[in-house]
């Protein structure tokens, strides 16, 4: 306990020194898993919208594997997007592999599965009789589409939440894909284990405190958000 105390005090102190390493690993672990959220929307949205409205045969085959992928370990994702990475790999010429670019790939594959399963949910909450209205009326496909997103655009919301804490929490992916060099691809996760190891439990708590305050801030600015557009 004592321990956990004095850890406490020294990173408050290298938080309140702007300690240029820590805030710099913070910048990064942001741009990665922001940006990874982001690709992950561009590809789970669409898919997940086009899962809750369309009727095909092995629809189920591939709810199930969206389901499956919600809950992938990172560790195997890091395993096989190094195999797509490496310079012997098919995606070998890239030469991104154990740079930031690399942690992106391996983060969005993480969470665009998280996204497109709740924007399946969400969609599909959306009643059907609404969606035929809409084409009754005269709305073309892409329109009933668009109307129908922004019938469910804050329960989808809930999929920006979860994608971006499935990937800023995660740590296997990032280590296998990224290295943890410093200064280049150690986020806060990655840090946080080295310094842990090392014996350096002031760091270490001060990039857990970081983590954890992001997180929130994150969260907290989304479900704003998505109180307003209730009201």
């Amino acid at each position: 306990m004592d321990l956990l105390w004095s850890g406490s005090r020294q990173a408050i102190a290298l938080l309140a020194g702007a300690d240029r390493e820590i805030w710099g690993i913070l910048w990064l672990s942001l741009q990665v898993s922001g940006t990874a959220t982001l690709v992950s929307l561009a590809l789970g949205v669409p898919a997940g919208a086009a899962l809750a409205l369309a009727r095909f045969p092995g629809r189920g085959l591939v709810v199930s594997a969206v389901n499956t992928g919600m809950g992938l370990p990172p560790v195997v994702v890091g395993l096989f997007v190094t195999l797509l990475l490496w310079r012997s790999g098919p995606l070998g010429d890239l030469e991104i592999l154990y740079t930031p670019a690399a942690i992106v790939v391996a983060q969005a594959v993480i969470a665009a599965p998280i996204v497109t399963g709740i924007t399946l949910a969400a969609v599909g909450q959306v009643p059907r009789e609404f969606r035929l209205q809409l084409l009754g009326l005269g709305a073309s496909r892409v329109q009933m589409v668009w109307l129908v997103l922004r019938e469910a655009r804050l329960p989808m919301l809930a999929a920006v939440m979860a994608g971006f804490g499935g990937i800023i929490s995660e740590i296997g992916a990032s280590m296998m894909v990224g290295g943890n060099i410093k200064g280049q691809t150690r986020t806060l996760t990655t840090a946080m284990v080295l310094e842990t190891g090392k014996g350096n439990f002031e760091i270490a708590i001060a990039l857990a405190l970081l983590l954890l305050v992001l997180i929130f801030l994150v969260n907290w600015l989304l479900t704003t958000i998505q109180q307003l557009h209730a009201r």
